[in-house]
């Protein structure tokens, strides 16, 4: 069963969001909270799989909330994915800087939000190939970081070029058939990537791949 926590200052849209959640079998909605601070309490006392999280909020706004999330080892286990009205902009690039897996336009159709759900349950980053390039157009194109080319210094050759890859928006089976290897030490490579980097998920190692130069926009 896939728990979920639902945290947005709008009524509305979390009785929406409910209403498709509830009729799935797998999915449970464990609580609901109205500002991050509400939110960030029910995640420690509920230890949801996901937590939606409106980006701009009372109190506490996402990006706060992501980031308390991210640095607590209790809450290692919850996936954090930005609800947001404007698509890709400054404050969802925050948010995935912040610790988020990913991010979703509130206007999305609903079986692409329960498939996002989904997805960002299993762990992986809901960072299409097409967001990921928006990504990296607009925020990640400014001068690289000492404490990302240090993490990065820490990867084997394979691990550095899983990561590439992960940053193009290849799968674990797209990259296996790039790099030719099997699904499952691919896998492998980008687990021990995220270990060694300390990045909580995917979307924080293509982070890392940009800010280090590892990537370019040109090489994509």
């Amino acid at each position: 069963m896939i728990r979920v926590l639902l945290v947005d200052d709008q009524p509305l849209v979390r009785s929406g969001f409910r209403a498709l959640l509830d009729l799935e079998d797998d999915i449970e909605v464990v609580a609901e909270a109205g500002d991050g601070a509400e939110g960030l309490e029910l995640a420690k006392a509920h230890l949801p799989d996901v937590a939606l999280i409106d980006i701009q909020m009372p109190v506490l706004d996402g990006i706060q909330t992501t980031r308390r999330i991210a640095v607590d080892p209790a809450l290692a286990g919850v996936h954090v994915v930005i609800l947001t009205n404007y698509g890709m902009d400054e404050y969802v690039f925050h948010a995935l800087r912040a610790g988020a897996a990913g991010f979703l336009v509130k206007d999305i159709l609903p079986d692409d939000f329960l498939h996002a759900v989904r997805v960002a349950a299993r762990g992986d980053a809901l960072l299409a190939p097409s967001i990921t390039r928006r990504l990296i157009d607009q925020y990640v194109t400014q001068p690289l970081t000492t404490d990302a080319d240090t993490r990065l210094e820490q990867l084997t050759r394979r691990e550095r070029e899983a990561v590439a890859l992960v940053a193009q928006g290849l799968s674990n089976d797209e990259i296996a058939d790039r790099l030719v290897i099997s699904p499952l030490t691919a896998k492998t490579h980008i687990n021990r990537a995220m270990m060694k980097a300390h990045a909580r998920d995917r979307a924080q190692l293509v982070i890392l791949a940009y800010e280090s130069g590892l990537v370019t926009p040109r090489s994509r």
